[in-house]
């Protein structure tokens, strides 16, 4: 029986493949730790997806002014129509 040639090498190469691509994810993971710790200090008591906002009313944020507009209730003569 004839013997197979070396299968090994492609195996060695998907290992060699594998291991680097293991070597950059460490190296982006400590990246971002570090990027993280950068950022700012996160105090234990305040949830950073409240912090800053302030309690209580808050501006219009499509800035309409909506007092200056009179409101249909004003206007009484309109409901008493059809009645009666």
């Amino acid at each position: 029986m004839a013997t197979r040639g070396p299968l090994g090498r492609g195996k060695r190469e998907r290992e060699r493949a594998r291991v680097e691509k293991q070597k950059q994810k460490l190296v982006r993971r400590e990246e971002t730790k570090q990027r993280r710790s950068q950022v700012g200090p996160n105090d234990p008591g305040v949830d950073p997806d409240i912090a800053g906002i302030v309690p209580g009313p808050q501006p219009n944020p499509w800035l309409d002014d909506l007092e200056d507009e009179p409101t249909e209730d004003s206007d009484t003569s309109d409901n008493d129509e059809g009645r009666g």
